[in-house]
């Protein structure tokens, strides 16, 4: 493994919560959230307890894929404010005790980012990946035709409006000439850019960033080597440079990124080997965003009790001795692109023992704006901004308003409801932060002191040992040898046998009893206890 500088020591105790901007709070009724929003809702996170915030894609961008198109790094959209209004959100936040971390989309750009314009008029420039037409006038396979002057097609990395930056390519072929090698000077030229996109946000306050799609950049690198190559080089640079920042990646196979380079890696519902089958055996139930090529399963987190711990157990084994002491794994709600927990036959009665789980297990906790109030993927959503990836696969309900209260927008916005970016979840009973402020046997509350009892009992952080005493219904584990927690998240009651030798402190209880040598959890129970050890 490369020798990098320890990670800060901050991110071993980080709470994560993501912010898709355009939609957790807009300050000038526009319909749209932008910074000056965010900042007004701060004390909601500092409340909560979270920690880190990192922000959804905010530079300029002509939003076909929802700011994932970049036409300008070094600036945000006015959509959201000024580079001004983002450098005071920081300093706000900061001031709270909240670090902010960026999106960096590093594969790729828009097709309206002035570099690919110039390319595409410029035989000679090679930030792009671009073929030459063949004998007959066709390109290669998965290429889109030329917009502008220079012949040929480019290679997208995601959507066709979403050309590929020319990182190299870790195998040559005398057939595909366009294949350059990793050291030319598109791909060196492209390396550089990264450091100067990185090395200006971080200069103004900014923590790290969230990398989409990091192990796209080198193509046909079936084992990663020269991505991670490239994340490595840039680690080195961000040691030497800016010590105190992070790099998480959107990459789904923690034992490559994190050797690679990388402080943090997320489960994610895709990647490596498996496409993402650890956070899928936990929370997708076949419902909200589907991708038609997943292979079929239970998930463990479903009424019906038929799914299984052990799959995430064996994939997060796998990954945690990989990355050992050099970084961690984030286990994530929900995000963007994926189901919320409250998503199909998952109704709000099931989350806190899903929250009890994720809030106990020794990797970083990632909390999707709103998950901590219970609000629901919303079905049915037409396409926003190239959410639509499949027939089943629509990414729109789990990006709609944040609800902050019961008035008009759910205190989301004061605009016309036609003109918010999304529909509010019509649901009459959907949940706010103001009524669940207000009620202490809230999820809210039982989030926030779900947090709060993490942040200060070290065993239950991402250091704290794991010793998993039964993987099915219900799931029981010890962390540290001293706090046992049992979590039921089927409809059904569920019992351990598991030899007790003196009564244990409850410490956050719901449905689980402690009868001699037997522990019984009631249905969606979760218990979590002190053994005084």
């Amino acid at each position: 493994m490369t020798s990098f500088r320890p990670a800060p020591s901050w991110l071993a105790d980080a709470v994560f919560y993501q912010i898709y901007p355009q939609s957790f709070a807009d300050s000038n009724g526009d319909g749209i959230g932008d910074f000056d929003g965010i900042a007004e809702r701060l004390d909601h996170l500092a409340w909560l307890g979270v920690n880190t915030v990192w922000l959804n894609p905010c530079f300029v961008s002509p939003f076909r894929d929802a700011g994932y198109d970049v036409s300008d790094y070094l600036n945000v959209a006015p959509r959201y404010g000024s580079n001004d209004d983002l450098a005071k959100l920081v300093d706000e936040a900061r001031s709270h005790g909240i670090r902010v971390l960026l999106d960096l989309v590093a594969g790729h750009t828009s097709d309206q980012h002035p570099w690919f314009t110039a390319s595409a008029n410029d035989p000679a420039d090679d930030r792009y990946i671009w073929a030459a037409e063949g004998p007959d006038g066709s390109r290669p396979d998965g290429f889109v035709d030329s917009p502008g002057t220079r012949p040929g097609a480019y290679l997208p990395n995601f959507f066709a409006f979403q050309p590929a930056l020319n990182f190299g390519y870790a195998q040559e072929n005398p057939a595909e000439p366009w294949r350059q090698p990793i050291g030319a000077e598109g791909p060196r030229a492209n390396r550089a850019a990264l450091r100067a996109v990185m090395d200006h946000w971080l200069g103004l306050g900014l923590s790290g960033f969230r990398v989409d799609m990091a192990a796209s950049l080198v193509k046909d690198d079936p084992d990663k080597t020269e991505t991670a190559r490239i994340w490595t080089e840039l680690r080195h640079w961000l040691d030497d440079t800016h010590p105190d920042a992070v790099l998480l990646s959107e990459w789904g196979e923690p034992e490559v990124s994190v050797p690679a380079g990388f402080h943090t890696d997320f489960f994610l519902q895709f990647g490596g080997p498996t496409d993402g089958r650890a956070l899928r055996s936990l929370w997708s139930n076949t419902e909200g965003t589907v991708n038609e090529s997943w292979d079929p399963l239970d998930c463990f987190f479903d009424p019906s009790g038929k799914g299984t711990s052990g799959l995430f157990v064996d994939a997060w084994r796998q990954a945690s001795a990989a990355v050992a002491d050099s970084g961690f794994v984030s286990l994530p709600t929900a995000n963007h692109d994926f189901s919320r927990l409250n998503c199909g036959p998952r109704t709000a009665e099931q989350l806190p023992a899903a929250f009890a789980f994720q809030l106990t297990w020794p990797t970083l906790p990632a909390i999707y704006y709103g998950d901590e109030i219970g609000m629901r993927y919303v079905p049915g959503l037409p396409d926003k901004e190239g959410s639509v990836l499949g027939p089943r696969y629509n990414r729109a309900g789990s990006r709609t308003p944040m609800q902050w209260d019961d008035g008009p927008n759910a205190g989301f916005s004061t605009a016309p409801a036609d003109r918010l970016y999304l529909p509010l979840d019509p649901a009459p009973d959907r949940p706010t932060v103001a009524a669940q402020r207000a009620d202490e046997t809230s999820l809210l509350h039982f989030v926030r002191r779900l947090i709060a009892l993490r942040t200060a009992t070290p065993e239950l952080g991402s250091g704290g040992s794991v010793e998993v005493l039964h993987a099915g219904y219900p799931f029981v584990y010890v962390r540290g040898g001293r706090y046992l927690v049992v979590v039921n998240p089927r409809r059904n009651a569920a019992s351990y046998a598991y030899d007790i030798p003196a009564e244990p402190r409850p410490l956050e209880v719901s449905g689980v009893h402690v009868d001699g040598g037997t522990l019984t959890a009631e249905g969606f129970a979760y218990g979590i206890f002190d053994l005084g050890r």
